[in-house]
């Protein structure tokens, strides 16, 4: 999707063309930013910016350190690979996800041990958690890490994760792509674990294009991370590698961009959760449809708004919903699909218990974003009102 700088919200006009699930939400600000940036002749990937965006966003955290990286799947990488984890182990993760956390596992050799949804949640089950870990460790397996994934901008009981993790001595990298400015018991989402990963992919609450981060409170792990980001270079004249790197490195303009992004983030939430708080109202009159995934949501960042469908109740399913909105050129997807059920990981082993197959089934996710203008929203609510009166089968 191309960015644009013009992301109006204005209750005046009229909604047309195409609504999207979460566009990018840029303007004046992020296009003086980048500008800045360039004209500072920065444009290699090190440079100002990304240092100050790494400060920024670890202090915005609550963390000691960030290190700036292409996604956040380069993130869990090498979060995981300076964690140890390699080709043996196995590494417990929610089947509740999208596919980067769990190619992330497989790119360090491991094996992704595949984990169900609390039902009410979509994010990893704690008591499964637990029985996964006395399980594999009972027929000596080697658990290197437990890697949560906070659902939609929900995050993860972590309190609850973090107590079995300690228990059993093995460390969390948590996949905090979609939870950044959420929070947790009072903690920023991306300072649980030994280190956390996060996304500025596009369609996230805040972007930079692409890009990701790892936020930790150790040092030594930033630094690893950070020189196995840079092809692992020895920090000699010529070039001298002992260890096999990557080149991962978030470029200086595009930290220029998040800065921008970051400075409005609050904002961004607010505009969120009154997307979501429109959605609620609307779908309080309709029977056998609920917001999925509200309870406690004051501390969910709200980047995506989802609903679940009775279709015994409603006479209608998610998926016509979603088609009653297309018509429109009003996008909508799925929860997503499980990890267990993807081709590509056909036979993983795990412990499943159908809740999350059963939010895949029934769920929808809606246009969510803080770029909505008050037409888009209105004319969303009009579609769901139409197909809600006249969609039966």
């Amino acid at each position: 999707m191309t960015l644009t700088v013009d992301s109006p919200r204005s209750p005046a006009g009229e909604s047309t063309g195409r609504i999207f699930l979460s566009p990018p939400d840029v303007g004046d600000a992020e296009e003086q930013a980048v500008v800045a940036a360039m004209r500072s002749g920065w444009i290699a990937p090190a440079g100002p910016d990304l240092t100050a965006f790494e400060e920024e966003l670890a202090a915005r955290v609550g963390v000691a350190h960030g290190v700036g990286l292409s996604s956040a799947t380069a993130a869990l990488h090498l979060g995981l690979r300076t964690l140890g984890v390699g080709p043996g182990d196995v590494v417990i993760t929610s089947t509740m996800t999208f596919a980067a956390t769990a190619n992330a596992i497989v790119y360090t050799g491991a094996e992704p041990f595949f984990i169900d949804a609390d039902p009410s949640t979509g994010n990893l089950d704690p008591q499964l958690v637990e029985r996964a870990l006395e399980q594999l460790r009972a027929a000596g397996e080697h658990v290197a890490a437990i890697v949560p994934v906070d659902l939609f901008g929900k995050t993860v009981d972590y309190t609850a994760i973090g107590a079995i993790a300690a228990r059993a001595g093995v460390p969390i990298l948590a996949d905090a792509a979609e939870s950044l400015g959420a929070t947790h018991a009072g903690r920023a989402a991306g300072s649980f674990g030994e280190a956390a990963a996060v996304s500025f992919n596009g369609n996230k609450i805040m972007t930079t294009s692409g890009g990701g981060m790892l936020l930790t409170d150790d040092g030594e792990l930033a630094d690893r991370v950070r020189y196995f980001a840079t092809q692992a270079r020895q920090p000699v004249t010529h070039y001298e590698h002992v260890d096999i790197g990557y080149n991962y490195r978030l470029s200086n303009l595009l930290a220029a961009l998040g800065r921008a992004q970051l400075a409005r983030l609050d904002d961004m939430i607010v505009r969120r959760r009154e997307v979501r708080d429109g959605y609620k109202a609307l779908f309080a009159e309709i029977d056998g449809v609920e917001v999925f995934g509200t309870e406690g949501d004051e501390c969910d960042n709200a980047w995506l708004t989802s609903v679940i469908v009775d279709a015994s109740v409603t006479g209608w399913s998610a998926a016509e919903l979603s088609a009653a909105l297309a018509a429109d050129d009003i996008e909508s997807r799925p929860l997503w699909k499980p990890m267990h059920l993807q081709p590509v990981f056909t036979g993983s082993r795990g412990i499943i218990t159908g809740a999350s197959q059963r939010l895949f089934e029934q769920g929808l996710t809606l246009p969510s974003g803080s770029a909505l203008s008050d037409a888009d929203i209105a004319r969303i609510h009009s579609v769901v009102r139409t197909h809600a009166q006249t969609g039966t089968r």
